[in-house]
């Protein structure tokens, strides 16, 4: 199990790519191995009692008066029948025996180790690099540019293989839209476009709100939409339940798994329930085709909040 945690592939790899089927069954392997340890350990035992226990069924009288202790023929007996049993067990003549308890010891501390230490050897904040800058998918998602090549607003679909491209005309005032990355690089390969869809961190939801909401006053924020448009993520910070329940008359997000409310007049900050952090916006434009492309990444990490974060 501990050689598992440590080695086994554990960093995210999307659909088709090489490695995804090591990375999919990272868990259930730390599943595995940890039943077996579970079961080896049940398996000790049960032999422990069966060889080393005495099978002699004694019965004793309660000793209820206050500062009353065994009397000395109790004593005796249980010191003899300890004796007995170690004798019978060949405990005294093997040496074995020791060297299999601290072995057993030095596993278990070992074990514990692993754990405590784990997060040294493996940091999930380390950004994995390349030439286009850190990729690692804890900072990034799929809306992250390369090559420059545009990310356009792609509209969910029921066939995965359907391209339908958002536009000002795709959602009515007080209206919204799931939206995935799309690349034309992507295009006619169904394994990249399974890709988009899949990955978790990528859905995001597009709004258009009505025009006489007014917004809150954050330098900066209303530039990262298009004019009544604005589009945030799609997965909550609380626990990432997927925010899908939308009161337009409100302009709230509400989550539905444990009622986190988030205020999209205030850019998505959290007004209700457990969540704390502001949902993640995606700064949007429209391009020369009258088609909505994202200008960069989410604002933050996506998901459920971690320690480091604030609001």
């Amino acid at each position: 199990m501990a050689a598992t945690y440590l080695f086994w592939p554990w960093r995210y790899v999307a659909p088709g790519q090489e490695g995804h089927r090591a990375y999919v069954l990272y868990t259930p392997m730390l599943g595995v191995t940890f039943g077996i340890a579970v079961l080896g350990m049940t398996v000790g035992m049960i032999l422990y009692a069966k060889r080393f226990l005495p099978s002699e069924v004694s019965v004793q009288r309660r000793h209820d008066a206050e500062g009353t202790g065994s009397g000395e023929f109790d004593k005796e007996t249980l010191v003899a029948t300890a004796s007995d049993a170690t004798a019978r067990a060949g405990l005294r003549r093997r040496s074995v025996f020791a060297r299999v308890a601290g072995a057993s010891v030095a596993a278990i501390g070992a074990g514990a180790g692993v754990t405590a230490l784990g997060g040294f050897v493996k940091d999930p904040w380390q950004h994995s690099r390349s030439a286009e800058g850190p990729l690692d998918t804890l900072w990034h998602t799929g809306w992250k540019a390369r090559a420059g090549e545009k990310v356009y607003l792609r509209l969910a679909a029921g066939d995965p293989d359907e391209i339908v491209l958002a536009g000002p005309g795709s959602v009515a005032a007080g209206g919204m839209a799931a939206v995935f990355p799309f690349r034309e690089s992507e295009r006619g390969h169904p394994e990249l476009l399974a890709e988009a869809l899949h990955r978790a961190d990528n859905p995001a939801t597009l709004f258009r709100l009505r025009p006489e909401v007014a917004l809150a006053d954050r330098p900066g924020r209303k530039a990262l939409g298009y004019g009544d448009y604005y589009a945030y993520s799609r997965v909550c910070t609380h626990l990432g339940c997927p925010v899908s329940l939308y009161e337009d008359q409100l302009s709230r997000l509400l989550c539905p798994c444990h009622q986190s409310q988030f205020d999209l007049k205030d850019f998505g900050t959290p007004v209700f329930g457990p969540a704390v952090r502001a949902l993640p916006q995606l700064p949007i434009a429209l391009d020369d085709d009258g088609l909505f492309v994202a200008t960069g990444d989410f604002t933050a990490p996506v998901g459920p909040s971690f320690w480091e974060l604030r609001t």
